[in-house]
């Protein structure tokens, strides 16, 4: 309840919606038998595929909200587009948008659309038809099937839209959980030991408690253990803010001595902890503050994985002590769904086509054929995958890697590629 990123479920019953979307799959099984689960299935193969990050950037709008996106209209659409107006009126209302805002507050901002609408009365008209357009375009993919499918939307089939409305709310509860897990077990094992150190009921059974702590917080050598990581990282934290070095005074001493006594006494640790919490995910944690100190204060170091062709057995070795490798290693651990839109103009006869942006990773190619076969049957028709695929090859004995963009086609449950 105190991170940013659950923002959006912090309204959300969701004890009681889970029981009511118990009871409504429990119907349908006894009316629909095995199709439930099929439909149950087909849908969690994409619930990844939601717009999280839509939805949240909703549920964190400042107050101004409601004029937020007329605001965007305005100065990127409307003066831009439809008026075409200069430069130089351009810029004095920019400035006239300021002032305003600095004389009156955000609050106050519906002033200065009187004066827009005054000399522009097409405006609101204009204004409306953008909303209506955008709304549609900010559907993710599920939601889109679910609107859109005619397969989904004959009548003996509408049943079918509630059970994928369950997968895809109970996606949008889960996707802060998983985007911040390395920070919730850490937080969790720092104050269960803060507490119960600090508690007189704990002394005799030190030992006990020991046993028992260290069997979840220990750094394993080989691997990542999310509570220990976490916790010493928050630990971590807590003391450099202390000594006052999340400051650009101590950022721009150079000389390692003076780095390393450095300490201005802020006693401000626990309220920046706080802070972390509230406001960071598990990437903004690790990239802000996995740094050497840390890596060398816990003895962190990257593992490599070589053949001992003497012996013939694998052998484990150090592969970096660098911070910059650690933190990459854990990363790549991290929650990172595909970034998959659709592209209606391609998306022709009624078929469906999604086009994969690659970030550097590729799709897993053996999870593709059924999730576009359950993507086919719950949208009805032929479904277009296009994505990059990383392929390797040997150019004059060396081994070269490319990129290829390729395309899958799952029509009648028959699954093709082609190079594009």
């Amino acid at each position: 309840q105190n991170n940013g990123y659950f923002k959006h479920t912090w309204d959300y019953d969701f004890n009681g919606k889970a029981l009511s979307d118990k009871r409504l799959i429990a119907k349908l099984r006894s009316e629909k038998g095995r199709w439930v689960d099929y439909v149950i299935e087909f849908a969690r193969g994409i619930d990844n595929l939601v717009g999280y990050y839509s939805e949240l950037s909703q549920a964190n709008s400042p107050n101004r909200e409601k004029y937020k996106n007329r605001i965007d209209y305005y100065f990127d659409i409307f003066l831009q587009d439809v008026k075409k107006v200069s430069t130089h009126e351009y810029v004095r209302e920019i400035e006239r948008y300021n002032q305003i805002i600095r004389e009156n507050g955000e609050e106050n901002i519906n002033s200065f659309f009187i004066e827009v609408i005054r000399k522009n009365p097409e405006f609101e008209s204009l204004y409306e038809k953008y909303k209506t357009e955008r709304k549609i375009q900010k559907l993710d993919v599920v939601q889109f099937i679910m609107e859109n499918s005619e397969f989904l939307n004959k009548e003996e089939n509408i049943w079918m839209k509630s059970v994928i409305e369950v997968v895809h709310s109970t996606s949008m509860v889960f996707q802060p959980q998983i985007r911040s897990k390395i920070m919730n077990e850490g937080w969790a094992s720092y104050w269960h030991e803060r507490l119960f150190l600090a508690d007189e009921r704990i002394y005799g059974h030190e030992v006990e408690y020991a046993r028992v702590n260290s069997g979840v917080t220990s750094m394993p050598r080989v691997g990542l253990n999310p509570y220990a990581l976490g916790m010493r990282l928050f630990q971590y934290i807590e003391e450099m803010a202390n000594k006052g070095r999340y400051t650009y005074s101590f950022q721009r001493i150079k000389n390692a001595r003076e780095r390393k006594d450095y300490n201005t006494h802020t006693g401000k640790g626990l309220e920046f902890i706080f802070s972390v919490r509230e406001n960071f995910s598990d990437f903004l944690f690790i990239n802000t503050f996995l740094d050497q100190e840390f890596v060398d204060r816990n003895q962190l170091f990257v593992v490599g994985k070589r053949l001992n062709k003497e012996r013939m057995v694998w052998e484990y070795y150090v592969k970096s002590r660098k911070a910059e490798d650690y933190k990459q290693m854990v990363l790549d651990t991290l929650y990172h769904p595909p970034h998959i839109e659709l592209n209606q103009s391609k998306s022709v006869n009624g078929s469906l086509y999604m086009v994969h942006e690659f970030e550097g990773k590729p799709l897993y190619r053996d999870f593709i054929p059924n999730t576009m076969m359950g993507i086919e049957f719950l949208w009805g028709k032929p479904v277009n995958l296009e994505t990059t695929e990383i392929e390797e090859k040997v150019i004059q004995g060396k081994k070269e890697t490319q990129l290829r963009r390729v395309l899958y086609t799952m029509e009648n449950r028959k699954l093709t590629r082609k190079n594009l």
